[in-house]
């Protein structure tokens, strides 16, 4: 069966005219629908949308970066506020016990220990005999100063007899005026011969007398060096041995160093305390008896003495004490931890932190608890004071605060808080 299609291809053409092949229409070109148009444009928005938000992170992430690079660029500080001071009226400085008489004894004459007569913890009087010494080649000098002296007397009788009779036979003219002149200056030089010689028996006798050894005041014997058959060299030339110590503790001394600061406080003739860990709960009145009227350029501390009537022996030479000033309170005092002090070539100094940076500020030290400090001015509760500050902080400085302290709260619980 033949098609339309064929049939009409192979119609016959009019007469006179060539035949034309019949050609078949091309097809149309189809485009993009409108719904893919969209689907491109969606997609482009994206992609877009992609785009921009990856820059904006990454310019948001190099921001905080910044920020967070200047931010760890500023030293962070621990503050903590001052506290109203809680230090008492009066100040304990250590000291040592002294007796108020401390001497060594020591013979002045040389031989050998006899006896001696108190141990040490004994309690003597003024005048007891303490210990004998003897002294044989003393008492042998002694008896040839005497013989001296007797032979000095002789010749001084017969040189006395001589001038008397020179000077009545020169009434008669029966000698010179010169024999009666030598007659009576031998018996001038012998007069002096018997002086001298006397002298020397007393020096010798006195000497004999430091054979026995004499308590020079009350007091306890603290120390025995000695023993019988020792032997005692005494003179210039060799070095002296201590026979006893004696110590008067009717009253005891205590030297006790002030500091500066509380040097005003300190009046000759008050009162202060004495405290012992042997004796809890006990004080021991004493006086200020003296000060030394200058600092020591040393210690910057005042030497200030005590004396305390000790009438029991119950406070012993060599104690280790505190005893008790009263001094003045401060109007206005605040205590901060000594770790917040800065010591500058301008003076003291401590760290404030003021609207973000440090301020230097200057203060004055009332009293020193040690690990806290009282301070008299230069400082209000409401200031921020650093703690353990660095030897560079300067003022200016900017800083920020790592802590975060409760003023009204207790200075330990303060510094516990910072911590």
């Amino acid at each position: 069966m033949t098609s339309e299609t064929e049939i009409k291809s192979h119609t016959p053409t009019p007469a006179g005219e060539f035949p034309v092949e019949q050609v078949p229409p091309m097809p149309k070109e189809k485009g993009l629908s409108s719904g893919m148009w969209i689907a491109l444009a969606i997609v482009a928005v994206i992609v877009l949308l992609i785009v921009l938000f990856g820059i904006a992170a990454r310019s948001s992430s190099q921001h905080t970066l910044e920020k967070t690079t200047a931010i760890a660029a500023i030293p962070s500080v621990n503050v903590i506020y001052p506290a109203p001071s809680t230090l008492s009226s009066e100040i304990a400085l250590p000291g040592n016990t002294q007796a108020f008489t401390d001497t060594p004894i020591y013979s002045r004459t040389s031989g050998y220990l006899k006896s001696w007569y108190f141990d040490i913890g004994a309690h003597v009087r003024k005048g007891q005999l303490m210990a004998q010494i003897e002294t044989p080649e003393l008492d042998q000098q002694l008896q040839v100063a005497q013989a001296d002296l007797k032979s000095s007397q002789a010749n001084l009788d017969l040189a006395n007899v001589t001038s008397a009779r020179y000077q009545n036979l020169l009434k008669t003219n029966s000698v010179s005026k010169q024999e009666t002149d030598v007659a009576m200056s031998d018996a001038a030089a012998k007069q002096a011969a018997v002086d001298a010689s006397m002298a020397n028996v007393r020096r010798l006798e006195q000497l004999q007398s430091f054979e026995k050894v004499y308590a020079p005041f009350d007091g306890i014997v603290t120390a025995r060096n000695i023993d019988i058959g020792a032997l005692i060299q005494a003179g210039e030339n060799t070095t002296p041995k201590e026979l006893f110590h004696l110590a008067a503790i009717g009253k005891i001394r205590v030297f006790v160093s002030v500091p500066e600061a509380y040097s005003p406080a300190i009046k000759d003739g008050g009162k202060a305390a004495l405290t012992l860990d042997e004796y809890p709960g006990r004080q021991f009145i004493g006086t200020i008896a003296r000060n030394s009227s200058a600092i020591d350029q040393t210690t910057r501390t005042l030497n200030v003495e005590v004396d305390i009537d000790n009438p029991k022996s119950e406070l012993l030479p060599g104690a280790y004490v505190f005893v008790h000033f009263k001094v003045p309170e401060h109007a206005v005092s605040l205590m901060i931890p000594s770790d917040t002090l800065l010591f500058r070539a301008e003076g003291l100094r401590v760290g404030v932190v003021r609207n973000g940076r440090v301020q230097l500020v200057p203060v004055t030290i009332g009293r020193d608890e040690g690990a806290n400090v009282e301070i008299a001015s230069g400082l209000t509760t409401s200031d921020a004071v650093i703690l353990n500050p660095s030897d560079s902080l300067a003022s200016g400085q900017e800083v920020q605060i790592a802590n975060h302290v409760d003023e009204s709260a207790p200075l330990m619980e303060k510094k516990a808080g910072s911590q």
